[in-house]
């Protein structure tokens, strides 16, 4: 238990300066606040991580695959990424987009006009949140779409979408079914900028993915020549691009919680506060998934994670068109993460 704690003693100073600064800040906003901001920081920190367990057994994946250097640039340079660019910035630039305003305006929007600011946030919804659905469900259906796949987890299920493999284009083909579907059902004004929003989301996953196996390929073929071949550019390119597809899966994660948070709170810096604490939490389960080999012991884990990626993905789809709950899209990831955790047990008791 102590060897696992290590590994969040950063989360947890983390945590502590942050609650400070979250009380501070709601002192000198709206004094007599100050318990309630912090008890909304609690509960978006702990969303953040339900959300978000499954990210980090899909990270866990693409980091043992890189060098121990970018596996801390993850840690170090990512978390900046995920706090400040997702969990602050983003908010900002959506709105500044839609609202038609300088993000210094949108930023002094947001600390003295929130409930304008959660207006345009609310408009940007369905395009935003597409965008990620599209993004998402391309990942589930590329790792389940593979005929050489030979470890299966629902195997009756798995084995054969694994045959739908041999088609080729068919993920982007059922993503691009769906994004017509799911564009069917809102207002025609609003319909083509859905779908050009889910075919950004489609088209730069195409794009990170390709790259990622072309720069793998490389890799390994270098590896296998003369040391004056010089693999290392190769090799720090792939773990650049995986790097990139890492932040690209986490922002997709985190859209859905980001937007959702002004449930909570209208307060943008109370909510990066507690999103940045749960992103700091699995930015840390995700360092020791890696350290502890935990995939290759849980050989389950990563199906699971996939599941609920595709769960995620149908949920994010519907919730461009209709409100739903966020603790839903949270339990199912749980459900399907404890639920192939069980199974991975099982398979290493019999093996």
């Amino acid at each position: 238990m102590e060897n696992n704690i290590k590994y969040f003693k950063g989360s947890f100073i983390f945590t502590f300066a942050a609650l400070i600064f979250g009380f501070l800040w709601a002192h000198h906003m709206n004094p007599g606040s100050e318990f309630k901001s912090i008890f909304v920081v609690f509960v978006l920190s702990i969303l953040e991580v339900s959300l978000s367990f499954d990210n980090a057994v899909i990270n866990a994946a693409k980091l043992e695959k890189m060098s121990a250097l970018w596996q801390h640039r993850f840690l170090t340079w990512g978390i900046w990424i995920a706090v400040f660019g997702m969990r602050f910035l983003f908010p900002l630039l959506v709105v500044a987009v839609f609202s038609k305003l300088s993000i210094i305006k949108v930023f002094d929007m947001a600390l003295n006009s929130p409930n304008d600011y959660a207006h345009y946030l609310h408009i940007s919804h369905p395009f935003v949140i597409t965008f990620g659905a599209s993004f998402l469900i391309m990942l589930f259906f590329n790792y389940f779409f593979n005929s050489e796949k030979k470890v299966f987890w629902l195997k009756p299920i798995e084995k054969r979408i694994a045959l739908l493999g041999k088609i080729k284009g068919l993920n982007t083909i059922l993503t691009l079914a769906i994004l017509y579907f799911t564009s069917s059902f809102i207002g025609p004004n609003s319909r083509l900028d859905m779908i050009i929003s889910g075919l950004w989301g489609i088209g730069i996953y195409l794009f990170i993915d390709g790259l990622s196996s072309f720069l793998e390929k490389q890799a390994e073929n270098t590896m296998t020549k003369p040391a004056d071949c010089s693999p290392h550019f190769n090799l720090a390119n792939h773990c650049f691009i995986n790097f990139l597809y890492l932040e690209l899966i986490d922002a997709s994660f985190s859209l859905d919680g980001v937007l959702g948070a002004f449930a909570l709170s209208k307060d943008i810096l109370i909510i990066a506060i507690g999103l940045s604490i749960g992103a700091m939490f699995v930015r840390s389960l995700t360092i020791m998934l890696v350290e502890k080999k935990t995939l290759k012991e849980y050989i389950y884990l990563e199906h699971g994670a996939h599941w609920a990626i595709g769960a995620l993905a149908v949920i994010m789809f519907i919730s461009s068109i209709k409100e739903v709950s966020e603790i839903i899209t949270g339990l199912i990831g749980v459900i399907f993460i404890s639920a192939s955790f069980v199974s991975s047990l099982k398979e290493k008791d019999n093996g």
